[in-house]
Order: C-alpha cells, then sequence, then structure tokens
C-alpha cells in the first residue's frame, strides 16, 4: 500500500477549522486522500481525521509539528501525526481462555493486523503451545494475591524490554494496578465479555444468565483506572433465548469477543479511534 500520513486532531468547535487544515495541506503539496469529521454538540468537541498523501509534500514529516503549530494555538488543538507503514509493537497478556488470542495471530499472520508482536504474557501456561505454533516468545508471570507487585514489575520490564506500543487483554483476567494503567494510559485495550454498562466484573455471562436476557454481547475499550469504564471502542450483540443453556451462552458470547476484540485492535492500529471525555469517535 502507498504511504500515508494521518492527522488526528480535536479542538473547541468553531468556524473555518476544516478550511484551514485542508488549505495547509494542499498549500504545502499533500494530497487529501480521506477526510472525516464530527461535531460534538453537547460538548463543543470537533473531531477530525484526515489521511493524505505526502509524497510531493513540502515539508520533512519530522518538522510537521513546527510548520503547523501556528495553526493548532490558534484553534486550541490536541493533535498527533501518524504513519501508516509504521508498524506499532503490540504485547498480547492472556490467562486460560485462549480464544481472543488465537484468533488475534491468526489475523496478524493472515496481513490483516499491520503490527508486529514481540511478545505474549500470561499467568497461566496454557497458551504456550499456541505462542510456539507462531514463534513468539512466550512469559510466564504467575500472579496471585501476595506477588501482584512483583508480578506487574516483571510484566512492566519485558514491555520496556521489548519496546511495546500498546497493549491488548486478550481475555487477561487479572486487574491491573491503577499505577500500571497510567504508565500506559490510552494504550492498553480490553475485551469484556458483556455489553457495557451492564454486568460489569467478573463472570457476566453467569449474571446475564440469571437475569434471562434475551441479548448478549462484547465490548472493547480502553482501559482505565476504574473497572470496565473505559471509553468504548467497539461493540456487538448475539440473540440468546430460554432454550440457550450457560455453555451455549459463553460459545456465542466468545465468537464476539474475537470479532469485537480484533475490530478494536484493527482500528486502533489503523490509527482511526479519537478519545475525548470518557468517549471515543471511530472514523
Amino acid at each position: 500500500m502507498k504511504k500515508s500520513a494521518i492527522l488526528l486532531l480535536s479542538c473547541p468547535d468553531r468556524k473555518g477549522v476544516v478550511a484551514r487544515i485542508a488549505g495547509f495541506i494542499s498549500q504545502h503539496g499533500g494530497n487529501i486522500l480521506h477526510a472525516d469529521e464530527h461535531g460534538d454538540a453537547d460538548t463543543h468537541t470537533f473531531l477530525m481525521r484526515v489521511e493524505f498523501d505526502p509524497a510531493e509534500f513540502d515539508l520533512p514529516l519530522p518538522d510537521f509539528a513546527r510548520y503547523f503549530s501556528p495553526i493548532s494555538a490558534e484553534f486550541d488543538m490536541q493533535w498527533r501525526l501518524a504513519l501508516s507503514d509504521y508498524r506499532p509493537r503490540m504485547a498480547i497478556l492472556v490467562s486460560k481462555f485462549d480464544h481472543c488470542l488465537v484468533d488475534l495471530l491468526y489475523r496478524h499472520q493472515s496481513g490483516e493486523l499491520g503490527c508486529d508482536i514481540p511478545c505474549i504474557m500470561s499467568n497461566h501456561s496454557d497458551s504456550q503451545r499456541v505462542a510456539d505454533f507462531y514463534h513468539i516468545p512466550f512469559f510466564l508471570v504467575p500472579v496471585n494475591k501476595e506477588n501482584k507487585q512483583a508480578a506487574e514489575a516483571q510484566i512492566r520490564a519485558q514491555l520496556d524490554r521489548h519496546t511495546v506500543d500498546f497493549i491488548v487483554l486478550a481475555r487477561y483476567m487479572q486487574i491491573l494496578s491503577d499505577e500500571f494503567v497510567r504508565a500506559y494510559a490510552r494504550r492498553i485495550i480490553n475485551i469484556h465479555h458483556s455489553f457495557l454498562p451492564a454486568f460489569v466484573g467478573a463472570k457476566p455471562y453467569h449474571q446475564a444468565f440469571d437475569r434471562g436476557v434475551k441479548l448478549i454481547g462484547a465490548t472493547s475499550h480502553y482501559v482505565t483506572e476504574v473497572l470496565d469504564d473505559g471509553p468504548i471502542i467497539e461493540q456487538d450483540v448475539a440473540r440468546v433465548s430460554h432454550r440457550d443453556s450457560m455453555a451455549e451462552l459463553i460459545q456465542k458470547g466468545r465468537d464476539l469477543e474475537k470479532v469485537v476484540l480484533s475490530r478494536a485492535v484493527r482500528w486502533h492500529i489503523e490509527n482511526r479511534v479519537l478519545l475525548y471525555g470518557n468517549k471515543t469517535v471511530v472514523f
């Protein structure tokens, strides 16, 4: 694929933002390939994703900030520039259930996920064989009440060693400390096996089964210090009925988890997610 540059920004909503962005890119020889925007009327926030071809762009991309700063200051923007050919480094944390892990690894091998996976970590040894099959380093880090802080230190050491850009919790069934979450703010993606905000915490399928729900869901979100309360990236649902046993409900749910998590990861890799407050816009 042709290399492109992706500008993501948010700012207070006012007239002239789109014109200034388009004019700046055009003025310097860039060709806009895609442009998406959203104005949030409740918060008066404007969000935009602009992808452009930098082949004839007359500014060095490493110096983009210096030339763009007058516009960003004028409109009080939060922004970043990404390059489509950069392959972010994704670490995967998993516990016993490996269906999301296996799905991500297959999609990665098939080229669907444009990232590198330098390591897989788990508090159980069950996924060692899967990691070996895909030739990805596997690290076992057992966790219990007594060693939780030391275990997190081991995980962080591996993340630093492998220069990880972001982390995916592929059914990693441990609650991360606030310190850990802050160290990787907006860089941890989780899959929760319910349609949040319903059935937070442990055993959501059992909670849903006990309530006799007619729809079950899965939610992928960024992790924050508040359990299962981070900005939502993607959700999906499946219909269930009184005829479904607990096992059948869980099986349907696992199918949802794989699809929802892979979508969220792909959109994060492709720089399609903009965060504001406790929400996301996915372009």
